[in-house]
């Protein structure tokens, strides 16, 4: 039974996703107006190379000389190029590996709704990860649609976009939610770069009942 009270568990801003393990190992994906300055990342995970979530200037902020990125093999150069890691681990989607001691599997992420085709293409090979952390599996989605890829994840906690425009809007997420079946969902990526903070206030009800939605979004004053 995965552990719903998700203390561990912050979203910084947008897509920023902080989970700290019980044993202080610290993952972050796609930080982005990040507004304290820690650098206490074990691994920072880059699910694509877009601004709001390959963000040299944040992840700065919350990386140290040892730490390890994951990214798409797609982008894993001009990551390595942007962000200066100890080391870049590249994945396709489907791969799987362990870092600092977690299980990660790439999921791929792209849109399929005609409107976003754009933004996100399957082509890319850009990626969501679901990581294994203290026998709870979190899928932290990146930007994606629902789709034959994202309905094949189980997890016991997603973190999913419900802002609309490049990536699911609060419906459409919360119809994803009620297919894969977690047991607990975040929602992310609205309110700041894209979507508005009242479309949390549209994805609650959405969500059946028996998956419990945890609001985790800081807002934070930055510059």
């Amino acid at each position: 039974m995965a552990d719903l009270s998700l203390d561990n568990v912050r979203v910084l801003s947008h897509s920023a996703v902080r989970i700290e393990a019980h044993n202080g190992t610290v993952l972050y994906f796609d930080p982005f107006q990040v507004a304290e300055e820690p650098h206490d990342a074990d691994v920072v995970f880059i699910t694509h190379s877009h601004y709001d979530h390959l963000s040299p200037a944040d992840a700065a902020k919350v990386m140290n000389e040892r730490t390890v990125v994951v990214a798409p093999a797609t982008c894993a150069t001009e990551v390595e190029e942007a962000l200066h890691p100890a080391e870049v681990r590249a994945l396709q989607p489907g791969e799987a590996l362990t870092v600092a001691g977690v299980g990660v599997e790439a999921v791929r992420a792209y849109n399929v709704q005609p409107e976003r085709l754009g933004f996100h293409p399957k082509e890319n090979d850009w990626l969501g990860y679901v990581v294994t952390v203290d026998g709870v599996r979190y899928y932290v989605s990146g930007d994606t649609d629902e789709n034959e890829d994202t309905l094949q994840v189980r997890c016991d906690v997603a973190l999913v976009p419900i802002g609309g425009t490049y990536t699911f809007d609060a419906a459409q997420a919360a119809a994803f939610v009620n297919a894969i079946r977690p047991q607990a969902v975040v929602p992310t990526h609205y309110g700041t770069a894209v979507g508005r903070k009242e479309d949390v206030d549209d994805f609650l009800p959405l969500v059946d009942p028996a998956i419990k939605a945890v609001v985790k979004m800081e807002w934070p004053e930055v510059g």
